[in-house]
């Protein structure tokens, strides 16, 4: 089996810092990406097909006195594994939420067709035809959402989830960066 060649996202940082989230006070391994860092890795893990391999290279101007590649890779995956379980508890609210909103909607419709064969079928004229047709639109109005949670609203929870478990277990590697002007390119004449 032929593996693809990975697709890799860079982030070019100055120092180490501008990766997480300022104000979180958590030790940096269980701290939070900063927003921005977090959404330009997410937004270029979604340009990439599901399957295709990624990896993160993370590019420090700045090397800490200790050795960060093991925090920063420990830090990313953890940041995205509680990102993917989040995601997943949002999709179950929306599944539940979705469950509610389908038996109020059919109670409603019920409820409205019921009215409108008992109380208007043998009804005529235009303020019966109105009253009839009113309720039968109210009721299908109230299954909108359901049907919109059931149809729409689920694909891009499912989508990020599945970015985020990926980014969770994607290789990281963290890069020194040399600085253009600290380097000598030119020798003395």
């Amino acid at each position: 089996m032929e593996h693809p060649h990975p697709h890799y996202i860079s982030v070019k940082l100055r120092e180490m810092s501008q990766l997480f989230n300022s104000m979180d006070p958590s030790p940096f391994v269980e701290k939070d990406l900063d927003d921005d860092a977090e959404e330009f890795i997410v937004s270029w893990a979604q340009e990439f097909s599901f399957d295709a391999p990624i990896r993160l290279r993370i590019y420090l101007e700045q090397w800490p006195a200790e050795d960060p590649k093991e925090l920063i890779k420990t830090a990313i995956h953890n940041h995205f594994a509680h990102r993917a379980e989040i995601t997943d508890l949002g999709f179950k609210r929306l599944l539940k939420q979705g469950r509610t909103s389908l038996f109020v909607g059919l109670a409603f419709l019920s409820v409205c067709l019921i009215l409108s064969k008992l109380l208007l079928s043998r009804q005529s004229g235009t303020w019966a035809t109105i009253a009839r047709e009113g309720l039968t639109i109210a009721g299908w109005v109230a299954m909108w959402r359901p049907m919109e949670t059931y149809l729409y609203d689920w694909w891009p929870l499912r989508r990020r989830s599945r970015v985020y478990a990926k980014l969770s277990h994607a290789p990281v590697e963290v890069i020194r960066k040399e600085k253009a002007e600290n380097r000598v390119d030119s020798e003395p004449e």
